[in-house]
């Protein structure tokens, strides 16, 4: 976020793009915008209105350090995006000694949860504390990261981690699953501070995590096969997107990372859409990657 900037929106006729059905939507012609560092707002009710729900969404751009935004500081429930900053949490344990990556954790059958396509053929056997955080960056365990979160100290200890990262805001209520259900405040965290959090854990040169995690944790979220339609279905051809999902079974899907051009800065977003029930996974997938190409075309970087 850059702080007093002026707020102004720069889709001059953009965000009136539809989708067509569940495909990528051809981006309309309009006069081009010239971009100048600053903040401003990048107007997605169009998106909003065609497919129904609520949609936040932050792009920031390094290389002019500019930032676009929709709904940046409304709250959203994060659904598996969480598991992200989770690892990074167990990272900094490690980095201070106070966890080992090679550590073996046991694996039971009261752990299982529903989605668990790793640790469940574990079961009656161990995994290592570095392939549970793997398991829940790429694929997105969830016994996996109950029991990482167990491990850093529950949900006290996940409170505090982000506001030793200076995040004051991001609620951390309750265990999977039952973080996933909308429920209040509880759970949720806003798109601007999610981005703010990621150049804070990436970018910022003081960041708490060391270059060694920084590589592994890039690693997964670059591998990871999850939301290949989200945000890297939204990004020109060449780029390489390092990021994470989250998903709820009853409309909220996200997706949250950083954007790697062939050359030049990267860019941070973080796309929290509140979709309908009765939408499918393959529209509301198609919205967040709809609103990264806007969002890259306001930015100058389509």
């Amino acid at each position: 976020m850059i702080p007093g900037s002026d707020r102004r929106s720069v889709l001059a006729g953009l965000a009136a793009v539809g989708l067509g059905g569940c495909g990528p939507a051809p981006v309309s012609t309009s006069p081009e915008v010239k971009v100048t560092p600053g903040d401003w707002e990048l107007d997605l009710a169009a998106l909003e209105r065609e497919h129904g729900g609520r949609l936040g969404f932050v792009a920031h751009d390094f290389g002019g350090d500019n930032r676009v935004s929709w709904r940046g500081d409304e709250r959203f429930v994060y659904c598996s995006t969480f598991k992200m900053y989770l690892a990074v949490a167990t990272l900094m344990r490690v980095q201070a000694g106070q966890e080992r990556l090679d550590r073996a954790v046991p694996i039971t059958r009261a752990d299982m949860i529903n989605h668990a396509p790793v640790t469940e053929p574990a079961i009656g056997s161990t995994l290592t504390v570095q392939r549970l955080m793997q398991a829940i960056v790429e694929v997105s365990d969830n016994p996996g990261a109950n029991l990482l979160l167990k491990a850093l100290g529950g949900i006290d200890a996940m409170r505090a981690f982000y506001r030793g990262i200076g995040d004051g805001s991001t609620r951390v209520d309750r265990f999977e699953p039952e973080m996933n259900r909308l429920d209040g405040d509880k759970d949720t965290i806003t798109p601007a501070r999610s981005v703010a959090n990621i150049h804070r854990l990436f970018i910022d040169p003081v960041s708490p995590l060391s270059q060694d995690s920084q590589t592994m944790l890039l690693g997964w979220m670059f591998s990871s096969p999850t939301g290949t339609d989200r945000i890297k279905a939204g990004v020109p051809s060449g780029w390489r997107v390092a990021h994470k999902t989250g998903t709820g079974g009853y409309g909220p899907t996200n997706d949250i990372g950083i954007l790697y051009p062939p050359s030049g800065a990267p860019v941070i977003v973080a796309a929290y859409y509140h979709a309908t029930s009765t939408s499918s996974a393959a529209a509301n997938e198609a919205v967040i990657a709809q609103a990264t190409r806007l969002a890259l075309t306001a930015l100058g970087r389509a």
